[in-house]
C-alpha cells in the first residue's frame, strides 16, 4: 500500500484541503469604521486574519483591502458573501483560486559578525534581495516576491541572530482586465 493511499495520509489530505489558505480582495468605500466591520465578521465565525494590507485604491473616496485567511472554503465562501452585504463594501473577491499577481515584501534585520556577514549576503543574492542598511554588526535586508519565497529565505536566515523581521502580507491584482 503507497503511502498516499493509506488512511491517516488520507485524512490529512482532507485537513490540508478543508484549512486552504484563500485570499479575499475587498474594495470599499474608505470610511470610518469599514474595518471594524470586516473584522467582525471573521471574528463571529471564529477565524483569524492572518495578513492584511489596506491602501487607497485608484478611485478617490475608495480603498483596497487584501486579506488572507485559512479554514473551511465553504464556510469562507458564507464569510465572503456577508462581506458584500456590508454597507461599505463595494465588492468582495475570493482570489485564491484565481489567475492573479501576488507578492509580499519583508524586512529583515540580523545581527552579525564580518565573518557571518558573507554567508548571510550570499544567501540575499540567491532571493535577489536587497541590502538596505549596513551597521558594524548588522544588516538589514528588503527581498519581495511569494509568501513561500519569502519563507523560504526567512528559514535559511533563522541560523543566524534575526534581530527583527518585518512582513507586509500579501498583496495581488488579478490578471487581465479582470476585477480585482
Amino acid at each position: 500500500m503507497s503511502a498516499a493511499a493509506t488512511p491517516l495520509a488520507t485524512s490529512s489530505r482532507k485537513r490540508e484541503q478543508k484549512k486552504d489558505v484563500h485570499t479575499i480582495s475587498l474594495f470599499v468605500k474608505n470610511e470610518p469604521g469599514v474595518l471594524v466591520r470586516v473584522a467582525m465578521v471573521f471574528s463571529r465565525r471564529g477565524y483569524n486574519i492572518e495578513s492584511l494590507v489596506v491602501s487607497p485604491a485608484a478611485r478617490d473616496g475608495f480603498s483596497r483591502m487584501t486579506i488572507t485567511s485559512s479554514g473551511d472554503p465553504a464556510i469562507l465562501e458564507q464569510m465572503i458573501k456577508q462581506l458584500a452585504k456590508l454597507v461599505d463594501v463595494v465588492r468582495a473577491i475570493d482570489h485564491t483560486h484565481d489567475d492573479a499577481y501576488e507578492t509580499e515584501i519583508a524586512l529583515l534585520k540580523l545581527r552579525c559578525s564580518p565573518e557571518e556577514r558573507s554567508e548571510i549576503l550570499q544567501i540575499a543574492e540567491h532571493f535577489n534581495a536587497k541590502v538596505v542598511d549596513y551597521g558594524r554588526n548588522s544588516v538589514v535586508l528588503r527581498v519581495y516576491g511569494s509568501s513561500e519565497k519569502l519563507d523560504a529565505m526567512t528559514a535559511l536566515l533563522r541560523g543566524f541572530d534575526v534581530a527583527e523581521l518585518v512582513r507586509t502580507g500579501k498583496i495581488l491584482m488579478a490578471r487581465g482586465i479582470g476585477a480585482t
